[in-house]
């Protein structure tokens, strides 16, 4: 076969293991002259020599379209624009095309998607805040002068209440995310192929993996929690100096490795709804996707944190503002570390709203974010953009079109 196929007419270049047989002109076959194919005077060899008047000059005559500068034909010195069926190009992405089609995507389907994720906020932060007010404990008051085993006492007690504290928070804001997350996912399934979609049909086609995608979700956290653990539980065993330098320095291994870790899983998920993958085979998916695309994976992936980190801060600042003035704190209050319970009713209604704008805003976007980047990968490795293109209905991509 020819190395470069469309390059070279058929039959003008010779097999894979076969030499050329083509005579050259005025050459004798077989000893017997000239064939009756060819003449016996040929013109001299032609000679390549640049235009005497360069194009644009005086007297020159105008190129030829799609020639030097001319009028472009289509399909003539320039690829043809990917199609976009819907809120991407069917190509790899860049890094604004990936934001850009998350946010697109929530414009368009703002009722499902928005709309979902309000409500799911909604409830979230009212259990957070009755919790937070009625059941959970308050924070420990530590003592600033306190030295020796006390201040190690009080240091031990201000970290359980904080951990206790936090943790149903935290797990609340894992549901509320999972929940958004499954239906955003299969949102951005449907808008990349300029498809519309019901909160109804989503949330049908989600449910079946809630369940695997709990899994999913709990998982990585305990995959996390057992690299700490590995890493700094020697140093803390051991109890002395060499101990703390132990543990300091598994710390360190640990904060490596965990972001390493969270990178090379970060597209499980879509996997998970996409695919209709298990938990594990979903990982194993999403370290495929991901290998030799490590670093791009997570440049994109840590300014995607930083948007979310500067829409929670020029949201939330105002909201905490307005609250302090509205429920007559002192901001000495907030900054001494107060749980919710120091404060009053206005002060937890309006930065609960505040809250919940955040996470109405923050959660669809990181979904669609990661399955964006999913489906850039797999356009990247798999060639999915012709999968797509089938799937929208594009003209020359039917089912019996083969695949290059």
């Amino acid at each position: 076969m020819n190395d470069s196929p469309g390059w070279a007419t058929p039959g003008s270049a010779p097999s894979d293991g076969q030499e050329a047989a083509i005579p050259r002109p005025s050459e004798p076959q077989d000893g017997k002259g000239p064939t009756g194919q060819w003449s016996p005077e040929q013109p001299p060899p032609g000679q390549w020599s640049p235009p005497s008047n360069p194009a644009g000059g005086p007297g020159a005559p105008p190129p030829a379209p799609g020639w030097g500068g001319g009028p472009q034909r289509p399909g003539w010195g320039k690829h043809p624009p990917a199609a976009k069926p819907g809120v991407i190009p069917l190509r790899p992405l860049g890094l604004g095309e990936i934001l850009d089609g998350s946010v697109s995507a929530l414009r368009a389907h703002w009722r499902t998607a928005l709309g979902f994720s309000l409500a799911v906020s909604v409830v979230t932060q009212v259990a957070a805040i009755l919790m937070q007010r009625y059941l959970l404990p308050e924070p420990t008051n530590v003592d600033p002068n306190a030295s020796g085993t006390e201040a190690l006492r009080q240091a031990s007690e201000s970290a359980r209440t904080t951990l206790v504290s936090l943790t149903p928070v935290v797990l609340l804001t894992m549901i509320a995310t999972l929940f958004t997350a499954s239906i955003v996912t299969v949102v951005i399934s449907r808008s990349v192929l300029g498809r519309p979609v019901t909160l109804s049909e989503a949330w049908a086609e989600a449910r079946p993996r809630i369940l695997p995608l709990t899994g999913l979700t709990l998982l990585l956290p305990l995959i996390f929690a057992a690299v700490m653990t590995v890493c700094v539980g020697p140093g803390l065993l051991v109890g002395s100096e060499a101990g703390a330098a132990l543990a300091l320095l598994g710390f360190t291994a640990a904060c490596v490795v965990i972001p390493w870790l969270y990178v090379r899983f970060a597209l499980a998920a879509p996997a998970l709804m996409l695919e209709r993958q298990g938990i594990i085979a979903s990982l194993r998916r999403s370290a495929k996707l991901v290998r030799g695309a490590w670093w791009r994976t997570f440049g994109v992936l840590a300014l995607t944190q930083l948007l979310v980190l500067l829409v929670s801060f020029v949201v939330s600042i105002p909201f905490g503002i307005i609250a302090l003035i509205a429920d007559g704190t002192d901001m000495s209050e907030l900054l001494e570390g107060g749980g919710s319970s120091s404060f009053g009713w206005p002060f937890l209604i309006i930065s609960g709203i505040g809250e919940v704008i955040v996470s109405t805003l923050v959660y669809p976007f990181l979904a669609g974010v990661m399955a964006l980047l999913y489906v850039d990968q797999r356009i990247r490795r798999e060639a999915l953009d012709l999968d797509l293109a089938r799937a929208a209905g594009l003209p020359g991509h039917d089912a019996d079109t083969p695949r290059s």
